[in-house]
């Protein structure tokens, strides 16, 4: 793949944008809004030093929603020609005739809507011939190898490049858009034989190719991961300490997002309902939007409204100070917007004096965990239970690597109950965390 390589110009998706908000204000659309995107991307897996898949994609869309009152309809298409545009936009109108009304329906106010560009170095296309993709993956993947000869085997080592851009417009005369990129190098090794085996992965996903790791250093790591796995214990149940590493933290974060999220507020399925005001977390725990940083992953000038986006504090003092929240839920709360349509804009958590080794020792005894599996989260009640493996710790050192475990909770004990929060702060996603230690849960073992 090769640089910028879109079919269509952002001038000619505002031209596609137009078209549809002209139609539908010809059939008498009380109001309009609409997204034209297009995205391109290359990928490929090397399992064993063999090329396992080389996928190219090439997709566009339009969405259409139309508004007749607080009546509203929504229809997609994949043809960008004109027959299918005013085609579309009548089909959403046609939905819009038939939906029941609903007073919180409609555009943002137009004194919330984005205004202005903004330049948030966001676009870093990657001149990447297929042969030298292949050649990076093999790189990664042989770097996992040379570590030891107890890694036997592989689920394979991925480079991905992706880019898209659109445009988003209404009919209160908001249009803007803007190019992305995402690019992602990882693998997946396998240490032991037959019944004793274990595996693990890392990965980098940067918008700048040349912000990405190394691929050896991310073959090494990986491979170190899935080596220090090996002879894994069963636990006999208990209730000890726990500590999330890094990227499974993000998750915990994730969680509590999804908690104080609109939909969930207004449906009544949170135990956070009504939360805004309340001690959630410990006093020293901090959570900061900040949707305007360059080359971020979640970075954004506007929500999927069109709305601004803004910095803002979503938990200081461990108090939540915000909701995440679309114009419709807002309205749906009585609240106003939070910018939030589509997801959170790169949430920070502030991180403590601790780095990882700090944290290890800080718990004492206790279980560290590297991975989660299934989802056992009742978001009603903040029930949590999931399958896990780490390592038990003991006397502030690791002792042995442990598997087959469930760790088991309730979320709003395990917010309540954070120790602490590491340095060692990765990006995953909308989230730049460090490791978390929660001060207790129950770990089923045998």
């Amino acid at each position: 793949m090769s640089g910028n390589d879109f079919s269509y110009s952002r001038e000619r998706l505002r031209e596609l944008a137009q078209a549809v908000l002209d139609h539908a204000r010809d059939l008498d659309a009380s109001a309009c809004e609409t997204d034209v995107s297009e995205g391109i991307g290359q990928s490929v897996t090397v399992r064993r030093g063999e090329v396992e898949t080389i996928e190219y994609n090439r997709d566009k869309g339009i969405g259409v929603t139309v508004y007749l009152g607080t009546r509203r309809g929504h229809a997609s298409s994949l043809d960008f020609s004109l027959a299918a545009v005013r085609a579309t936009v009548e089909a959403a109108l046609s939905i819009a005739r038939f939906t029941a009304e609903d007073s919180c329906a409609g555009l943002p106010e137009p004194e919330l809507l984005a205004k202005g560009s903004m330049d948030l170095d966001l676009f870093h296309p990657w001149n990447l011939p297929v042969e030298e993709a292949i050649e990076l993956a093999r790189r990664c993947e042989q770097a996992a190898y040379a570590v030891s000869p107890l890694i036997t085997n592989s689920e394979g080592a991925s480079v991905s490049a992706q880019q898209s851009h659109f445009v988003s417009a209404n009919s209160l005369g908001f249009m803007d858009g803007y190019a992305t990129s995402r690019h992602y190098l990882s693998v997946a090794p396998i240490a032991g034989k037959g019944a004793a085996m274990e595996r693990d992965d890392w990965y980098s996903g940067h918008r700048d190719p040349g912000d990405l790791a190394a691929p050896e250093a991310i073959g090494d790591y990986a491979a170190r991961r899935a080596l220090s796995r090996l002879k894994a214990r069963k636990l006999k149940t208990c209730q000890v300490p726990v500590l999330l590493e890094a990227p499974l933290a993000s998750g915990l974060i994730g969680s509590f997002v999804y908690a104080v999220s609109g939909g969930s507020l207004y449906r009544k399925s949170s135990f956070l309902v009504d939360s805004l005001g309340e001690q959630v977390f410990p006093s020293f725990v901090r959570i900061d939007e900040r949707p305007h940083l360059k080359k971020a992953l979640a970075s954004s000038p506007f929500d999927d409204d069109g709305v601004a986006t803004r910095d803002r504090s979503v938990v200081d003092g461990g108090v939540v100070q915000g909701y995440f929240l679309s114009t419709y839920t807002a309205r749906k709360l009585g609240m106003p917007t939070t910018g939030n349509a589509g997801g959170s804009h790169n949430l920070i958590v502030e991180p403590g004096d601790l780095d990882f080794r700090g944290l290890i020792k800080e718990m004492g005894t206790g279980l560290l965990v590297t991975e989660l599996l299934g989802h056992g989260i009742n978001y009603l009640t903040g029930d949590y239970s999931r399958g896990a493996a780490g390592y038990w710790v003991e006397g502030g050192e690791i002792a042995y690597p442990v598997h087959e475990v469930t760790i088991a909770g309730n979320l709003k004990d395990m917010f309540g109950g954070v120790v602490a929060v590491g340095s060692d702060t990765v990006v995953r996603g909308s989230k730049q965390v460090g490791s978390v230690l929660i001060e207790r849960m129950t770990v089923a073992g045998n």
